[in-house]
């Protein structure tokens, strides 16, 4: 484009092409262009919109999908690059037509306007990692639970014989029992079988076990990059992982507590109308990280005395237990962005700082966990960090201090 003209480009990218748009600074259409969704039609489309300067904004769909290799090399060219949603069918104009062009033009046009646009996930960090581990994990997951659905289907329809030899097991107990069966014995039916229900057992085991592995490498990610999100109580592993895939490895791009709350889901929708107001249930957002707060609140029913209080004083205003445990997730869920900001300012101290102090004292690993009351491998798993345990953990730090405070009056 000519330089020192204002210009606004919209992108609609698919697998093998992206279509260009440009506008100029009163928003008129200027050019439209395909180019390959490759390296050398990525610098091509770059070339074509001009210098970053003069560039108002690049509009592109699907940054975490078909665009993310060509908003990564915008961004890094220096490109204000905002993600825009795809127009949906039914919110289109009556009568209008579709094409790319089409497409790539309201690209632009919604861009320039800020109408649904967002800025896109950087890409480029430890989240990424987690995110593509827990890909291969919730597959697995699925897969072992049809393979589960499938056994007790077969043995649902298994003579009766052959039923009450299984009846008593459930679980991984069952897989165990059914993967060490013996076949090639009986009429052709039992065999088979035993057979099918032999390579079905086995199965599931493996993805398990590779299912298991995967959790701690997620668990090892999250330890070393984001400690603090770990010591949120009633976060685990796995919803600490929804958790920060959901903001990304940027999460200040999302601006406030609450624009992360709706991400979440976990932020009540306005459906007020004259003099009625009231708010109604946000069904939209992510829904893994919607159940990541879920699962956190449930956790903390059972096990905090804050939360149990807060829900017994909730319902008796009159709210219903769901009612306060959305109340909670809008709660957990700014408590949740904050730690995000900075996921590596712990509350505890690291593992090996412990273990530095309990050679100080001259004490085992064994003789630390009689003191407390828990396994030896507890203290291992801490010192290791290979587990967070905090409240072990904070146990621990207590009982360090108390004893490095005695030696030193001694």
């Amino acid at each position: 484009m000519e330089p020192g003209k204002t210009i606004i480009a919209g992108v609609d990218t698919h697998k093998d092409r992206h279509v260009l748009c440009l506008l100029d600074g009163i928003g008129r259409k200027v050019f439209s262009a395909s180019y390959p969704a490759d390296k050398c039609g990525y610098v091509q489309l770059a070339e074509a919109i001009g210098n970053p300067s003069c560039c108002l904004v690049v509009g592109v769909e699907g940054t975490a999908s078909f665009g993310a290799g060509l908003s990564t090399h915008l961004i890094s060219m220096g490109y204000p690059v905002v993600e825009v949603l795809r127009p949906k069918r039914d919110k289109r104009r009556k009568g209008k037509g579709k094409n790319d062009e089409i497409d790539a033009e309201i690209a632009a046009r919604n861009a320039a306007s800020e109408n649904g646009t967002s800025v896109p996930k950087s890409r480029d960090g430890w989240v990424e990692g987690v995110r593509t581990l827990m890909i291969a994990r919730d597959l697995e997951i699925q897969t072992s639970t049809k393979v589960m659905n499938a056994v007790k289907s077969l043995l649902v329809t298994a003579p009766e014989s052959f039923r009450a030899k299984y009846r008593e097991y459930n679980g991984s107990c069952l897989m165990e029992r059914l993967s060490r069966g013996r076949t090639g014995s009986g009429d052709v039916s039992s065999g088979a079988l035993t057979t099918a229900l032999k390579s079905l057992a086995r199965t599931w085991l493996e993805l398990e076990r590779r299912s298991l592995d995967l959790r701690k490498l997620v668990e090892g990610l999250l330890l070393e990059n984001a400690p603090a999100l770990l010591e949120v109580p009633g976060c685990g592993a796995i919803n600490a992982a929804d958790l920060a895939i959901a903001a990304g490895d940027n999460p200040e791009r999302l601006g406030s507590e609450s624009a992360f709350a709706a991400l979440c889901g976990a932020s009540p929708i306005e459906a007020s109308s004259g003099k009625v107001t009231r708010h109604r249930l946000n069904r939209g957002g992510n829904r893994s990280a919607n159940r990541a707060l879920h699962m956190i609140v449930v956790n903390r029913m059972r096990h905090d005395e804050r939360t149990v209080a807060y829900i017994k004083r909730r319902t008796s205003e009159g709210k219903t237990k769901r009612e306060a445990m959305r109340c909670l997730k809008r709660y957990v869920a700014r408590e949740i962005y904050s730690v995000l900001l900075d996921p590596t300012a712990t509350v505890y101290p690291r593992g090996s700082e412990l273990a530095v102090r309990r050679s100080v004292l001259g004490m085992s690993q064994k003789r630390i966990a009689e003191r407390l009351g828990v396994p030896n491998a507890r203290i291992s798993e801490i010192e290791g960090e290979k587990r967070l345990h905090p409240e072990i953990r904070a146990e621990y730090d207590r009982l360090l201090n108390i004893l490095l405070e005695n030696q030193i009056q001694a």
